[in-house]
């Protein structure tokens, strides 16, 4: 699914210019870092949960993590051990499954087991009951400066989301295979994803839109501050 490379192509060269200049590690990034320069921390290289241990603080220009957060056990204790990493005068930037788009009011997550919270931008509450706002979240870290908080949703039919109800678990499994067999033969054209979800949803099936091209998520970057 490669969200970052998905990512990647809506961004600019400011981005680019601004973010991914530097020291870069790239946190929870398998083999799709957000640019060939990064240095990759996944599983093999230690457990993101408790990165202080891994890694020297004020190390990084930017620390940059995508689908990863959500599977962290302690999601504001992994995100201040992120934000360690980073330079004063550094970045940090995040991104996650946005709730309504992503999970659409099953938790636990129908579409990936090992997510362990959920994300909004904004709002009180929540339907779920591991939510947590990522604004905010960030926003609390020591001399952070929120300088962006967006929802990606560029290729996603918000007519196929749901709010909860009836899971069809088999159908689920049938459409992420035929999505996957599609998609490397390089043949998932959109109109094509679009009656295959289309007609998954007819049939009372939950539809993971990010199986193919869509993306479902939010992303904060913050600044931290140099010292006065």
């Amino acid at each position: 699914m490669r969200e970052t490379s998905k990512t990647n192509s809506i961004r600019g060269k400011d981005f680019v210019a601004r973010y991914l200049m530097g020291k870069i590690i790239d946190i929870g990034c398998a083999d799709d870092p957000v640019c060939p320069t990064a240095e990759r921390f996944d599983i093999p290289e230690g457990d993101a949960n408790n990165i202080a241990a891994h890694r020297t603080a004020f190390s990084y220009d930017t620390v940059y993590s995508s689908h990863c957060l959500e599977h962290m056990v302690d999601i504001p204790a992994a995100l201040t051990g992120w934000w360690s990493l980073v330079k004063p005068g550094g970045h940090m930037v995040i991104v996650v499954p946005h709730e309504d788009l992503y999970e659409q009011g099953f938790w636990p997550s129908i579409f990936n087991t090992d997510h362990k919270a959920t994300f909004r931008l904004g709002g009180s509450s929540s339907w779920s009951p591991k939510s947590y706002d990522l604004r905010k979240i960030v926003e609390a870290l020591p001399d952070a400066t929120l300088i962006s908080a967006s929802v990606h949703d560029h290729g996603y039919n918000h007519a196929l989301t749901r709010k909860g109800g009836t899971d069809r678990p088999l159908m689920r499994k049938r459409l992420f295979q035929l999505i996957r067999a599609i998609n490397k033969i390089g043949a998932l054209r959109p109109a094509i994803e679009r009656q295959i979800y289309g007609i998954a949803f007819r049939l009372g099936c939950p539809v993971d839109q990010t199986l193919g091209n869509a993306l479902a998520q939010i992303e904060a970057i913050v600044e931290k501050q140099k010292p006065a």
